[in-house]
């Protein structure tokens, strides 16, 4: 597709929150949060002529390789939200994309997200085909931290052997990164979730999970783990208010 006469270099997406989205208490879902920024990362992409279809004309598709998101409150329902979203750098296979949440002048969340060019064929990294000089890169950063490569724990404790479903397949043919999140805040007690005692989470995603694979959810303190054969595929850090 061409470059739309809509691309600009920063796009701002409005929102309305609905209740499909919302936790019992009316309050924005982590995970809903991560597809709404997820969402948005993709229409600027296909905004700007790099969606998934332009890549798939030379075999090629984004995927996510670390994410961090730092929540000062969250939507709630009927709320109009706008995620202003941005490329920080852009080189060969690599990424750095921040998105922030606003409610009317209030900044409600900052992220920073971290993509890979693969090749759909092969399945590993492959320089990006399409031009993206269009795309002005903007240094400016959305997050008080950066993301970073999550340290394991040496000892975790198993929670759940899931295997993966249809449902939790993306356009890519593999589990989505939103549903890894999912997965695991399962296993957090809902009471904190719901009075937002979670401020921040920074997720790593290392290997793909296909439909019909097992993964092992586990779970050492505030780290979550999963692994599929013994081979670690995601880790998730949680970081929650203090003395909650």
């Amino acid at each position: 597709m061409p470059i739309s006469s809509e691309f600009q270099s920063t796009l701002l997406q409005p929102w309305d929150i609905n209740f499909l989205q919302c936790y019992p208490n009316g309050l924005l879902k982590y995970t809903d949060l991560c597809n709404i920024l997820q969402l948005t990362a993709g229409y600027h992409a296909e905004l700007g002529g790099l969606s998934f279809s332009d890549m798939q004309a030379h075999h090629q598709a984004w995927v996510l390789s670390r994410m961090r998101v730092e929540i000062h409150a969250l939507p709630k329902w009927r709320d109009t939200v706008t995620v202003k979203t941005w490329i920080n750098s852009l080189e060969n296979s690599r990424s750095i994309r921040c998105l922030e949440l606003w409610s009317g002048d209030q900044k409600l969340v900052g992220c920073e997200t971290y993509w890979a060019v693969i090749n759909t064929q092969t399945r590993r990294p492959d320089p990006l085909a399409l031009p993206h000089d269009h795309f002005i890169k903007n240094p400016e950063r959305a997050t008080l931290q950066s993301f970073h490569k999550i340290a394991l724990k040496e000892s975790v404790t198993a929670l759940e052997t899931y295997t993966v479903k249809l449902s939790d397949l993306d356009i890519v043919n593999h589990a989505n990164n939103v549903k890894y999140l999912e997965w695991c805040l399962d296993h957090c007690d809902p009471k904190r979730l719901m009075r937002q005692e979670l401020v921040a989470f920074e997720m790593n995603f290392m290997r793909e999970l296909n439909l019909g694979q097992e993964a092992v959810i586990g779970q050492e303190d505030d780290t979550f783990v999963i692994t599929h054969q013994g081979k670690t595929c995601f880790a998730l850090l949680l970081e929650w208010k203090p003395n909650s």
